[in-house]
């Protein structure tokens, strides 16, 4: 009898352990869908899951420019949605290494720049409607290491518009920029094209970009090619590379990075997106 209470006792304990496990998985959310804005220069209107951390990590290298005979920086995107209309901005360079660059105190190992901002939609697109969204960014840290072609803002606005059509995605940017040069102010202008088609599961991307130079009176303009492909819906790995197509473009870079959502949202009071 006594080892008959305890075979029961342990029926019980298994079906217990067994039940809660399939209810401790069955409530485990459904991975969030990372929305990346890397690699292409353009950024996406539409934004990322709400309530989740998105994390867009990885390295450029540039050479023939006119400021550096080579560049290589880290770069890191932070962006967090606080709601369906309003997303949060944290951008970084943590290290970038050059040689040949414009004065000797600018090559070597230097930290980059550091940027905040917010970007909200103004219009949610729906089908054949394009959503349409408005940014803001602002200079925290200005850094002593050679730029790319475009230079580097004090501030900047951007007109943002991203729509599905035929199969291809579409993402549209309008850039208006502050630089200055010491005491010198001038404004910049920048347009960004990108679309990018499935091919398989890659992400096939093509994008043309133009930013005028106010402080050297020229014109960037390049033309950049990636592939991406996603590991999880969480996790999306892309590498690339963009040519310059002016004088005063860049000639050559190349790049590789990943975006990554963390799987859980940061509070709990985003429960309902």
């Amino acid at each position: 009898m006594k080892s008959y209470r305890v075979s029961c006792a342990l029926a019980w304990v298994l079906g217990l352990f067994c039940i809660s496990r399939c209810m401790a998985q069955s409530s485990v959310p459904e991975l969030p869908e990372a929305n990346p804005g890397r690699p292409t220069v353009s950024t996406p209107a539409t934004l990322t899951p709400v309530g989740y951390l998105q994390f867009e990590n990885g390295g450029l290298y540039a050479e023939e420019s006119f400021e550096f005979d080579t560049r290589i920086g880290i770069n890191q995107v932070t962006k967090y949605t606080v709601s369906r209309r309003l997303q949060l901005l944290a951008l970084s360079e943590p290290l970038v290494h050059a040689t040949g660059a414009s004065g000797d105190s600018l090559s070597g190992n230097r930290p980059g720049e550091v940027f905040a901002g917010v970007q909200g939609v103004v219009f949610s697109g729906e089908g054949h409607v394009p959503t349409v969204s408005m940014s803001y960014i602002r200079r925290l840290y200005e850094s002593p290491a050679p730029e790319i072609d475009i230079g580097t803002f004090r501030q900047s606005a951007l007109f943002l518009v991203s729509e599905d059509l035929g199969g291809f995605h579409f993402d549209v940017n309008g850039i208006f920029s502050e630089q200055a040069d010491g005491t010198v102010r001038r404004g910049q202008f920048g347009q960004t094209l990108s679309v990018s088609h499935p091919l398989g599961a890659f992400t096939f991307a093509g994008e043309l970009w133009h930013f005028t130079q106010p402080l050297t009176k020229g014109n960037a303009v390049g033309s950049l090619w990636s592939l991406s492909y996603p590991i999880r819906k969480n996790l999306i790995v892309d590498a690339g590379f963009n040519h310059g197509l002016t004088s005063t473009s860049t000639q050559w870079e190349g790049f590789a990075g990943f975006t990554y959502v963390l799987p859980h949202r940061l509070w709990s009071l985003h429960a309902a997106p």
